[in-house]
């Protein structure tokens, strides 16, 4: 359908890289910028017609905003997809980066000190870092990769891709400092945990895990599918990382994108039975108490993520009847809806497509977008100050 949203306010996305070659950072739930605001992670392609295979490298760089945008590469990962990149990220907040690669013995993670140079390997990939950067949850990305394409990564196998609930595989907890990892939930306790009927003949996998602002607690989706389904259906989990403490926020069949609201409640487009698909606010010790979140204003999924201060919830949405992509800013003390922008998103092979995935900078005052829009996938940032510091 065409956007039924506000005229769109004027503010212009400022490009912080160019062509030839594709930018993009990835997924909407981590900041690209490092702590002091300065410098933007991304990532560089020198395609974007073809989903990644085997041995087809990315190149991760960072950009100076002090210094006219100008890119330094730094390194480079052979485990990768065009939706959520390699899990690129600053490590809590120090100068380290974080990110997934490639060996010969699968998929692991890589630490990389921009100062010093000094590099370090994880023995597990990571999906999710805690926000003090002392712990990452793990999950088995070769799994996404045959059950989820688009989300995992190419080139490994799945030790358990002909079993549909794995007792030995599952969640892990990996300790960034020692690189000690354990089981946290294996996907056979999962479907075992408030089991319904559906869940049989079904093949299981969890998928979007995040921390809330409590460094032992996160949220994941646990999905199950037929082998000809595309997505399935889905229920909200959250656990402690030592496995403790689980519970069903939502298992009405669909959850989608998500975001924690401080420690507490979770936001997610999800479906709730006798009303439809909504954003609704989940308590995590209340799982009975739901509230709906701007019920006349959003109709559709996006990728939604709220303010440092908890006031303003971000999000976008899928292309529209005309090929645009609308950037959204809400405020929630006032109910208010911003359009930030509608951007152009020519049809694309659904694994390929260049979302926006807008993401935060660190206090709030700047959005960074990934977008087609002017021909290449490249990384532009919008500066929000005005609304944001002002309140509405």
């Amino acid at each position: 359908m065409t956007s039924t949203f506000p005229q769109a306010l004027t503010i212009n996305a400022q490009p912080v890289t160019k062509g030839p070659k594709h930018h993009f950072f990835g997924y909407y739930d981590k900041s690209c910028w490092d702590a002091s605001g300065r410098w933007i992670l991304g990532l560089e392609s020198s395609f974007m017609d073809h989903p990644p295979q085997a041995g087809e490298a990315v190149k991760i760089g960072v950009i100076d905003t002090q210094n006219n945008y100008a890119w330094t590469t730094i390194a480079e990962t052979n485990a990768w997809n065009w939706q959520q990149g390699c899990m690129l990220q600053w490590l809590g907040g120090s100068r380290d980066i974080i990110f997934n690669d490639k060996g010969p013995d699968g998929f692991f993670a890589r630490v990389i000190n921009l100062d010093s140079g000094r590099e370090r390997t994880l023995s597990r990939p990571i999906y999710a870092v805690n926000r003090s950067g002392t712990h990452a949850v793990s999950l088995n990305f070769a799994r996404l990769q045959h059950q989820r394409p688009g989300y995992g990564y190419p080139g490994v196998a799945d030790p358990w891709k002909e079993v549909a609930i794995p007792e030995d595989d599952g969640l892990f907890s990996l300790d960034l400092q020692t690189g000690e990892s354990q089981m946290i939930l294996s996907t056979a306790h999962a479907a075992c945990f408030q089991q319904r009927d559906e869940f049989e003949g079904k093949v299981h996998r969890f998928n979007h895990a995040q921390f809330s602002q409590n460094p032992k607690r996160f949220a994941v989706l646990h999905r199950y599918k037929k082998p000809e389904d595309e997505v399935g259906r889905t229920r909200l989990l959250t656990i402690d990382l030592d496995g403790s403490e689980l519970r069903c926020l939502s298992d009405h069949g669909l959850v989608s994108h998500y975001d924690w609201l401080g420690d507490q409640a979770v936001l997610a487009w999800s479906h709730r039975n006798g009303i439809g698909n909504r954003y609704f606010l989940f308590r995590d010790e209340n799982a009975g108490a739901i509230q709906p979140i701007g019920e006349s204003i959003f109709h559709c999924d996006g990728h939604c993520s709220f303010s440092p201060d908890g006031t303003w919830m971000l999000t976008d949405t899928y292309p529209d009847d005309t090929d645009h992509r609308s950037l959204l800013l809400y405020h929630f003390p006032t109910e208010t809806l911003h359009l930030l922008g509608r951007f152009l998103a020519p049809p694309m092979n659904w694994e390929i497509r260049c979302d926006l995935h807008p993401r935060w900078n660190r206090d709030g005052t700047q959005i960074c977008i990934d977008s087609i829009h002017e021909g290449t996938r490249q990384m532009y940032i919008l500066d929000v100050a005005h609304l944001t510091n002002n309140g509405h």
